[in-house]
């Protein structure tokens, strides 16, 4: 995670590095593979069994993790079984889109708890959705007191050390929110905020089916476009926090249409939500689409192109523009593959929705542009989480702080205790 934590307070947690990098260490040896001895996460660690017996006691303590009982050892000796209270720890996870807020709940397992729509929003309402936010959040702590930290995705790019995201394409208003101010400072639990993609990337690592997340690229289709990069199991961040701004590299430098960044050719502006409703509303091809929101002239425009029975004008005008996005997807793809050469693309949000003709002519414009090496040793895949999955990257980001930092929670807000 970046050495700028959006909690000023973050930095005052408690305990030495090591020791609480070995606490961590631990924690995330039982979310990975659950009931384990101290034994096995002693030889899982390469740590002594005292030095463990002490972290594990002091997790126990902190009502982290419990005993399951007896279970199988080495040798046929018996042994405790330790594991995660998952049930007494719970994340509020909020994404902000351009015009969409959406609030869940969370346990430590990403299982959705509730969740909330909150009224589309557009750039005149985007104070009174602030509002309305902190109102559900308020709600929600009020009611359950098992929640220890809220994580939020807002659209990038976003910068850390401000606090501000420094461009929302089409809702100009976003850029006058300091999230780090107004849902950071007077709250009683810990708000960590993230780049929505790389959110959606957390999320991939903790909850996706994917077996080995520690090179992967989170290629973000929605409002807008962006890239989340894990490498080494952490993510990219860069200066300010402002790298893998994927939606902002021109992929048409010369003639490309003009983008809200000052850029020409961005490839948010050919392969966004946006973008590719303004395609469908200038072909005509789904009736009533100028009326329609991004996602529901997407997922109109999909349902169309995938159509296995007729022949008509339109659906074949659907798949013909299907196999455009798909097209300059795979430009991103190449990008993704020549920049980070991660093992995985995951392609997630609206855009996953556009099926197998999509992908096939993202993974042609791959095959076609990329040494075959690293073409062949990169699999582009469709996420498996649902198409929401930015608000759980957002209740991922606050997992990721819990699993990284318990201490830091522990001394926040001991778990299960009202208020």
């Amino acid at each position: 995670m970046p050495d700028f934590p959006d909690d000023p307070a973050h930095a005052t947690a408690p305990q030495s590095v090591v020791s609480e990098r070995n606490r961590s260490r631990t924690l995330w040896h039982l979310y990975r593979y659950g009931i384990s001895s101290r034994a096995q996460i002693a030889k899982a660690l390469g740590l002594t069994p005292a030095a463990i017996t002490k972290i594990t006691a002091r997790l126990i303590e902190a009502g982290i993790v419990t005993e399951t009982g007896d279970m199988e050892g080495s040798k046929r000796r018996r042994s405790i079984g330790l594991k995660i209270d998952t049930t007494r720890f719970h994340f509020i996870g909020v994404k902000f889109a351009r015009s969409l807020v959406q609030i869940g709940v969370f346990d430590l397992k990403g299982k959705r708890l509730s969740l909330t729509d909150m009224p589309r929003v557009s750039d005149d309402t985007i104070d009174a959705a602030i509002d309305a936010t902190h109102k559900t959040i308020d709600s929600l702590l009020a009611a359950d007191p098992y929640i220890v930290a809220i994580g939020m995705a807002v659209p990038g790019p976003y910068l850390h050390g401000t606090g501000y995201a420094a461009l929302v394409s089409s809702m100009p208003h976003w850029r006058n929110i300091n999230f780090q101010k107004e849902f950071g400072q007077n709250c009683p639990i810990p708000v960590f905020i993230e780049q929505d993609a790389r959110a959606g990337a957390l999320a991939q690592r903790l909850f996706g089916t994917l077996d080995d997340a520690g090179s992967l690229a989170y290629f973000l289709l929605g409002e807008g476009v962006g890239l989340g990069v894990i490498e080494n199991g952490r993510l990219v961040y860069g200066n300010l926090g402002a790298s893998t701004e994927l939606g902002h590299v021109s992929i048409d430098a010369v003639d490309g249409r003009k983008c809200e960044c000052g850029n020409v050719g961005c490839l948010e502006c050919y392969c966004s939500a946006g973008a590719i409703h303004e395609q469908i509303d200038k072909l005509g091809i789904i009736h009533g689409s100028e009326a329609m929101t991004h996602i529901e002239a997407c997922k109109a425009l999909f349902a169309l192109a995938e159509k296995q029975s007729g022949d008509t004008p339109q659906i074949r005008q659907a798949r013909g523009l299907v196999a455009d996005i798909g097209r300059y997807v795979g430009y991103g793809c190449v990008i993704i593959c020549n920049v980070f050469n991660p093992r995985r693309i995951v392609l997630g949000d609206i855009g996953a929705l556009g099926g197998q003709q999509l992908l096939d002519a993202a993974q042609a414009i791959v095959n076609q542009r990329v040494i075959p090496e690293i073409a062949q040793s990169t699999e582009i895949t469709f996420s498996s989480l649902p198409t929401d999955a930015a608000v759980l990257g957002a209740a991922a980001t606050a997992i990721t702080q819990f699993l990284d930092r318990p201490s830091y929670f522990r001394a926040a807000r001991p778990p299960g205790n009202a208020r």
